[in-house]
């Protein structure tokens, strides 16, 4: 079921390019292999910063890895697939806790649609 609804995902968002800037919740799928993860790969936005250059956003995907992405990076590097109305309330404190979070499933739902 997860793998059919990733397909409408990927085939949806040929269609619809990352136009707005991130924001906490919002969905991506990787265009290429990155950070143990295959083409295709759902994240999510769990937050966003200004880097001068407009804002980034950091996204943690669905094997637990996480990075930031400048506005470039985000444009060369993730698709924008939807948003995650459970997440958009996230309060980033510090990686520790993203990554408990990540093990305690609090993510799950961005990964399931």
């Amino acid at each position: 079921m997860i793998q059919k609804l990733k397909n409408v995902l990927r085939a949806h968002a040929q269609f619809v390019e990352m136009i707005k800037p991130p924001q906490v919740g919002q969905i991506v799928w990787l265009k290429v292999a990155l950070l143990g993860n295959l083409p295709g790969t759902l994240g999510v936005c769990f937050h966003v910063y200004n880097l001068g250059k407009g804002p980034a956003g950091q996204y943690i995907f669905e094997n637990g890895e996480y990075d930031g992405f400048s506005p470039s990076e985000q444009e060369k590097y993730l698709e924008w697939v939807g948003d995650c109305e459970e997440l958009k309330n996230y309060k980033f404190t510090n990686v520790i806790r993203v990554s408990r979070d990540y093990q305690a499933g609090i993510f799950n739902p961005a990964f399931c649609k």
